[in-house]
Parts: structure tokens; C-alpha cells; sequence
């Protein structure tokens, strides 16, 4: 049975305990409810780039910071399809199509964010969007359009939250989320590692994610990448270690949660990842950009699954997983 009602303190016992017993855990898990060498893999597009309102201390993209990131304008349908034709020729099942606005408004963007999700769950992908914000009428609406998942991660801990945005609360990416689940839509919610928090702030982050009823359907932890120009474009980078404790906590306390390696996968060695998904992620990135970070190329990640055996879900297994409760 899964559980709705960790507490901070029980989520810590399991996150610091010897990290080796913590990793053999968490294989345990993750063959209780996926295949074992199975991997699931998106492609993440940014539809429209540059300009966000919000301030987000790690984010590019934000109008407050000067990165050098240009502003361009909503994607057209025709860049729209070409780009999920390609993802889905790279064997991606899921194309996540990001747009960077506080939130989503209901005017001609909106109704062009629609047709583009039509189109691409016309090609046979699931269609996964992060727009920011959204109300309760916008999210039925994606809903009914063919969006299968939404994007709104929480980030990092409640405490820790005003050391990265000021602009908005936690309480608002609560009220989203709400918004997400009362359409039907499938959660896609995480977080980042390595912005300064401190290791209670990424127990209570997981802690959070996992007294969501039900879990989030995906689990992205990314690993920070600084970028010139924001504020947190000095921060230490995060110990390799605890990076993997914190993708192991999470497989254990959200067992049926795809937990996706996600922004940082470029920094990391094969032998890093080789551990995450030892500790139980099954999910990755694919494309050499995460909208504007850096990501490996699609021919180092088939290097890297060859050389572990690993290879991924098609389709149809990912539409099994989900009609079983695996995502």
C-alpha cells in the first residue's frame, strides 16, 4: 500500500541511513514495481523563450536577470511538429513542451499552446506542458485538448522557498497543482538540488512530493545548472552522493512515481548516472538542450545504455505501467 502521510523525521531516517543499505533499498523498490533495466525517455522543447516575469534565482530565462538569453517569440505549429517528429523518431514517448510566462492567460497564445498539443497528440505522443500558473478552467481545457501530463515543480523545501523566488509563493504552486489534479491530468512535480538548500530542505522537499495524494506521476530532480548572470550562478556544486540519496529517498517513498534524471545530466560521469538509476531513477531527458540548459547528445545516451545494458520503455509498456498504476 502506498503511503500519504510521511513525516519529516521518517523520510530522514530512511535518507540517512548507510548509504549503501540506502541505495540496496531502494533496488529493492524499484524492482517491486518497474523492469529493472528500463528506462523512460522525453524530449523537452521550449516553445517560447526568454522574458519570464518571475524571479527565480537559478532560471535563465527570467526578465530580472541578464544571461544573455534572447527573447523569442511562441513557436509556430509547423516548428511545433517538426520538432515532436523528431523526438518521436529518437524513440521519445512523451514531448514536454515548456513556455516561460508566470502564467498561462487565456488570449491567442493560449488558444495556439492548444492546437499545438493537438497536433502532437495527433503523432502519437503523450503531450506534457509547464506554462507556469494555471486556473482550474485552463487546466480542463489542455485536459480536453490531449494534454496527458503538466509540469509545476515545487523546487525546493517551504522554508527554503523565499531564498529562490519572491514573486510568487509555494502556496501558489500548491494552488496549481490542485488545479492539474481536479482536471485529471497527470502530475509531473520535482524539484532542484544543489541551490544552497541544506539537506532538511531536501527531505522536506521529498517529504512535500510524497504526502501528495496520489504521488506525482513523474519525479524530476535536477541537479542545479549554474548559469551566468542569475543568482545562484556561484553556488557549490552539490556533492555526488547526496545527489543519489536524494534519488534513492525518492524512489522508496513514492514507489510507483517515475523518478526522472533530469537538468545536470551533462556534468555527470556514466558512472554517476549508472548509480541513479542503481538508486532507482528511470527516467531521462533526451535532446541536447533542456530548453536552455545543456544536455548529453542522443548518441552518448545510447553509448551510455548500451554499455549498461539498459534499454527503453516503448509505448505500449509505458501505456501497461500507466494502466497499472506504475506512472
Amino acid at each position: 500500500m502506498l503511503k500519504h502521510d510521511w513525516m519529516i523525521d521518517e523520510v530522514c531516517r530512511i535518507y540517512e541511513q548507510p548509504f549503501l543499505d540506502l541505495v540496496f533499498q531502494a533496488q529493492q523498490v524499484h524492482r517491486a514495481f518497474f523492469p529493472p533495466n528500463k528506462l523512460q525517455r522525453s524530449t523537452l522543447l521550449s516553445a517560447k523563450t526568454g522574458g519570464c516575469s518571475e524571479n527565480c534565482g537559478y532560471c535563465s530565462q527570467s526578465a530580472h536577470h541578464h544571461t544573455g538569453i534572447e527573447d523569442e517569440p511562441l513557436l509556430s505549429l509547423a516548428a511545433v511538429r517538426n520538432k515532436a517528429r523528431q523526438a518521436k523518431q529518437s524513440g521519445s514517448s512523451r514531448l514536454c513542451m515548456g513556455a516561460a510566462w508566470r502564467e498561462v492567460k487565456t488570449d491567442a497564445d493560449f488558444a495556439r499552446i492548444l492546437e499545438m498539443i493537438r497536433e502532437v497528440s495527433s503523432l502519437g505522443l503523450e503531450v506534457c506542458c509547464t506554462l507556469g500558473m494555471l486556473s482550474a478552467n485552463q487546466a480542463k481545457q489542455l485536459k480536453e485538448a490531449g494534454c496527458t501530463y503538466y509540469n509545476h515543480n515545487l523546487d525546493t523545501s517551504r522554508e527554503y522557498y523565499p531564498q529562490v523566488v519572491t514573486t510568487h509563493s509555494y502556496e501558489d504552486r500548491l494552488a496549481t497543482i490542485a488545479n492539474v489534479r481536479c482536471a485529471g491530468l497527470r502530475l509531473c512535480c520535482g524539484g532542484i538540488i544543489g541551490m544552497g538548500e541544506s539537506r532538511r530542505d531536501r527531505i522536506s522537499l521529498l517529504t512535500e512530493l510524497a504526502c501528495q495524494k496520489p504521488h506525482p506521476d513523474s519525479v524530476p530532480v535536477n541537479m542545479l545548472v549554474p548559469v551566468e548572470g542569475t543568482p545562484f550562478a556561484d553556488k557549490v556544486k552539490l556533492d555526488s552522493i547526496e545527489f543519489v540519496r536524494t534519488i534513492a529517498a525518492a524512489r522508496i517513498i513514492m514507489p510507483r512515481s517515475f523518478v526522472r534524471l533530469s537538468a545536470g545530466r551533462l556534468e555527470m560521469s556514466d558512472e554517476m548516472q549508472a548509480l541513479c538509476f542503481l538508486a532507482g531513477a528511470n527516467s531521462i531527458f533526451a535532446g541536447e538542450t533542456l530548453l536552455t540548459a545543456p544536455n548529453p547528445a542522443a548518441e552518448k545516451d545510447e553509448q551510455m545504455v548500451k554499455r549498461l545494458g539498459i534499454s527503453f520503455f516503448s509505448e505500449a509498456e509505458i501505456l501497461e505501467l500507466c494502466k497499472a498504476g506504475g506512472s
